[in-house]
């Protein structure tokens, strides 16, 4: 029942659902870049734990507005979900859920590592028990948890990894969305395979790596966010898809 009055609604006007998916996928690569480009990376000094203490301390304003960020950034990541599970629902139902499944734990252990980022606050506050502690330790622990955020975030890409390759055959074969953004979002996925997965086994190699398959990664998404934003689906396509799909019970 829930579905069917999903489905409907968005018949009415999938090009609406399109374009608010499109304006939540451009939030949440804006709220992402923000906190990769002008917080962490501005803050965090590799190899460096007592000037990323000094940086955090300084600006403890920015670190806990940086976190706010990245939940919200998690909320429209669960919209988004939604979305485009309804969207390429039609093309097969079956892989769809699929996709929604690896994204949504990806999400899930988003949410879950961002804990690490107020962790690393605990250590670096006034509260008494603290003097039990040196500096160095202090600085350390506030390190330790950033270098647990970072592969915790590392490991939730091996799942949004998997997504892209999912919802990228599926762009691939709706016929309403253009089959180049579905190739690139499958060479998105295979980006944050390759590297999360270098970054469990092979530490070094994943520095190496990185410069390579982040570029990839940003433009199959980003490719996805403008389409959907400034083109949105064919609409008339997609609900001769709907209809098979409903006509086939799926």
């Amino acid at each position: 029942m829930k579905y069917a009055l999903t489905d409907r609604t968005v018949e009415t006007s999938p090009q609406l659902f399109a374009r608010v998916g499109g304006v939540l996928y451009l939030i949440i690569i804006v709220v992402g870049l923000f906190g990769e480009a002008f917080v962490r990376d501005r803050l965090v000094v590799p190899g460096d734990a007592a000037a990323t203490a000094t940086n955090i301390r300084s600006m403890e304003s920015l670190w806990r507005f940086h976190i706010a960020a990245e939940l919200f950034l998690l909320i429209c990541a669960v919209a988004l979900l939604m979305i485009l599970f309804v969207l390429l629902k039609p093309v097969h139902r079956e892989l769809a859920l699929l996709a929604a499944f690896f994204n949504l734990v990806s999400i899930g252990l988003e949410a879950a590592i961002t804990m690490y980022l107020l962790e690393a606050l605990f250590p670096l506050g006034n509260a008494g028990y603290l003097t039990a502690f040196a500096p160095e330790q202090l600085h350390a622990m506030a390190s330790l948890s950033l270098k647990s955020h970072s592969y915790g975030f590392g490991v939730s890409l091996i799942f949004f990894g998997c997504f892209c390759l999912v919802i990228g055959y599926l762009i691939f074969k709706s016929e309403y969305l253009p089959k180049t953004v579905g190739v690139l979002m499958q060479i998105a996925g295979l980006s944050y395979l390759t590297n999360s997965f270098a970054l469990v086994l092979a530490p070094a190699w994943a520095n190496r790596l990185f410069p390579a398959d982040v570029v990839p990664a940003f433009v199959g998404e980003a490719s996805l966010c403008l389409w959907l934003l400034v083109k949105g689906v064919n609409a008339e396509k997609w609900q001769e898809k709907a209809r098979a799909c409903r006509v086939r019970g799926m």
